[in-house]
């Protein structure tokens, strides 16, 4: 799905110019790595128009969040950095303002949800920041930092809603024009909005034909709302798997400038998020957190939908292994590379050897078999057989069905 803000909206001035983003981009030189930019030949096949993956998941701490914390960090007057500095983040925030504070001398404190992945919290301590876990979604977790900033004087660095934050982040869309200088439309995942903020910032300023596409997950999407009403309107509960993208409320300056630069904000299911993963894995080789692998998702979505080329922004890599092999798993069966399904049978020595060979002829890879026969649903005679399939997709998916039909079992729902 596809909102775009009204041309009726006031506009206001923007709360970051080109010259900011230009001034960050000097500022990390040398901090930020200039990430590499793949051609996708799968995806361009697709879409019929190239298309190339800007590779920010191979960033220092393994996300974009490095860049508007370094810039944020760095503007801080000397009794500023000396009061230390405190941060709210599912993970990638985190890692960013922590490495930032090292690399400039500063005592961070970061603040991460109670289920914040396991790797990205070690990961935050090994940077350097004290961690503290408090809340279940990012702005409860939000809150508890800011609290925490009014107690002791630490400032307080917000993860989108700051121009400073924003000006870094938007050095992303410097750099895709200058790799990929005929590029015609950027896709870029949006959470709270400021790396899209920032993008859109640049990027129009100087190729203002250039399209901007923001995504979001489903079950997170608070911009297409806001957007809507004119304002930030927040999401009671937001859910999905992308925590990186998991934020219940707009910023009020990345909303200003996502609504009158963004051209489209899109949504996109969890199915479509977990096959995106898989297809960076399987076809580009590259790790790519839930969040990082929204754009591509948003193309696998509606492949018509974009001007080409393309360049989709992979913003982040850091993913809870644990997460990465129930994803996978979801991304096949999303891709209909996994079946699973329940059979009765007569139950009579050699009928599930029968069955198997069924399968084996039709070349489906049987993962697990549970064999049920007492159960008070099942006649004196039956069976009933549950089985997980490794299989090639959904039309092989619906001839291995056809094959167990043709062979006389009945196939439950």
């Amino acid at each position: 799905m596809s909102y775009s803000a009204s041309d009726s909206l006031p506009h206001s001035l923007p709360a970051v110019t080109l010259d900011d983003v230009r001034g960050a981009q000097k500022m990390l030189s040398g901090v930020a790595r200039v990430t590499a930019m793949a051609h996708s030949h799968h995806l361009s096949q697709l879409l019929g128009t190239p298309v190339h993956l800007k590779c920010e998941n191979l960033q220092r701490t393994g996300s974009f969040k490095l860049r508007g914390a370094y810039v944020r960090i760095a503007g801080l007057l000397p009794e500023e950095r000396a009061a230390g500095v405190v941060a709210a983040s599912a993970g990638n925030h985190a890692q960013g303002v922590a490495l930032a504070s090292s690399l400039l001398g500063v005592r961070s404190t970061v603040f991460m949800p109670v289920g914040a992945p396991l790797p990205k919290v070690a990961a935050t301590r090994d940077y350097g920041a004290e961690v503290r876990l408090h809340g279940q979604v990012v702005d409860e977790t939000l809150a508890a930092a800011q609290e925490y900033a009014r107690e002791t004087g630490a400032v307080f660095i917000h993860p989108f809603d700051h121009p400073d934050v924003v000006a870094g982040q938007g050095t992303l869309g410097l750099e895709i024009l200058e790799q990929c200088p005929e590029v015609r439309t950027i896709v870029v995942g949006i959470g709270g909005g400021g790396l899209a903020a920032g993008i859109a910032v640049a990027v129009k300023a100087v190729r203002p034909d250039v399209r901007v596409i923001g995504v979001q997950a489903e079950g997170a999407a608070a911009y297409p709302p806001s957007l809507a009403a004119g304002h930030p309107v927040p999401v009671a509960h937001p859910a999905t798997m992308a925590d990186g993208i998991k934020v219940g409320r707009p910023g009020d300056i990345p909303f200003e400038l996502v609504r009158n630069l963004v051209d489209e904000v899109r949504t996109v299911s969890e199915d479509a998020l977990s096959s995106a993963l898989l297809l960076c894995l399987e076809r580009a080789k590259l790790v790519v957190e839930p969040a990082g692998a929204s754009p591509v998702a948003a193309l696998l979505s509606e492949p018509g939908a974009f001007e080409g080329p393309v360049v989709a922004l992979l913003s982040g890599g850091n993913v809870d292994p644990l997460l990465m092999q129930r994803i996978l798993t979801h991304g096949m069966a999303a891709a209909g590379r996994y079946l699973s399904l329940r059979l009765r049978l007569t139950d009579r020595p050699g009928a599930l050897a029968t069955l198997l060979g069924v399968l084996s002829v039709a070349d489906a890879n049987v993962l697990d078999v549970s064999h049920v026969r007492t159960d008070p649903r099942l006649g004196l005679t039956e069976a009933e057989v549950e089985l997980h399939l490794e299989t090639k997709g959904p039309a092989h998916c619906a001839e291995v069905e056809a094959a167990l039909r043709s062979a006389g079992y009945t196939v439950i729902d």
